[in-house]
């Protein structure tokens, strides 16, 4: 089970994808405390690189993702988190997923409509 956080300052690329859809909802990173933690709640936990904490995806808004399958990548240095999103979306800017746009004509398109106010879950 263990994983090689010894490369991008102790930090894993981990890929967030719905496992009944096979959505990709998001992407973040774990760092060993957060992979640990994942492993013994069953929710997912990332290292927050901007707040610089462990933060337990959900602990604000209650969308919280129920892991319910791992997978790594041959150098297991990467993971993909299968997930049961408990909410309406993942995404902080009222999203079910933080893949929302599309390059279209060299231009980003919003190709995704919002399944929350982010207004009134982040208050």
């Amino acid at each position: 089970m263990n994983l090689d956080f010894t490369k991008l300052d102790g930090l894993v690329p981990t890929i967030i994808q719905d496992v009944d859809s096979g959505d990709v909802l998001m992407v973040a990173f774990m760092n060993d405390d957060a992979w640990r933690l994942t492993l013994e709640t069953g929710f997912a936990t990332f290292w927050s690189r901007s707040r610089k904490k462990l933060w337990l995806k959900g602990e604000s808004s209650g969308h919280r993702l129920i892991v319910k399958e791992i997978l790594t990548d041959c150098d297991q240095d990467a993971v993909v988190l299968k997930v049961q999103a408990q909410g309406l979306g993942v995404c902080h800017l009222g999203f079910k997923s933080c893949f929302s746009k599309t390059l279209t004509n060299a231009e980003w398109v919003l190709t995704a409509t919002q399944t929350f106010d982010p207004k009134e879950v982040y208050r």
